[in-house]
């Protein structure tokens, strides 16, 4: 099981997705900048202990409505090697860990085994609270 460390992190996840988000073909947004707050989401662990899997349910709150975005988030300790640059999503220094690397999962290959895995009946989610990691 994956440790969640109770730490800094700069620059937070929705600091990061704040930037990312707006490029993404799925945003719906109105061209202002996202105003993210988590509204909840789940974790994978990595069968190796090397990957973080996160699934951050996100609201933007900026329009008249807000829109909900599930966000599949992979963080590593090292550059993912043969990924598009878009899949990036940037990096972040973690209190304990150093470095990482936060990237779409939807690009991640650890992120999509864990996800067929947990849709195969193969893998379980973590308990998480929504406190338990900094955004």
């Amino acid at each position: 099981m994956a440790s969640i460390h109770r730490t800094t992190m700069t620059p937070t996840k929705l600091e990061l997705l704040t930037g990312w988000l707006p490029g993404q073909s799925w945003y719906v947004g109105s061209g202002e900048t996202p105003d993210l707050v988590k509204a909840g989401g789940f974790r994978l662990d990595d069968p190796e202990g090397e990957v973080g899997i996160e699934f951050m349910v996100v609201a933007d709150t900026a329009g008249q409505e807000p829109v909900a975005y599930l966000v599949p988030l992979g963080y590593r300790g090292a550059a993912l090697e043969g990924v598009p640059g878009e899949a990036l999503i940037g990096t972040s220094e973690h209190g304990v860990l150093g470095t990482r690397w936060i990237y779409d999962g939807a690009h991640d290959p650890v992120v999509l085994a864990q996800l067929r895995a947990l849709l195969g009946g193969g893998a379980k989610p973590q308990q998480q609270n929504v406190s338990d990691t900094p955004d």
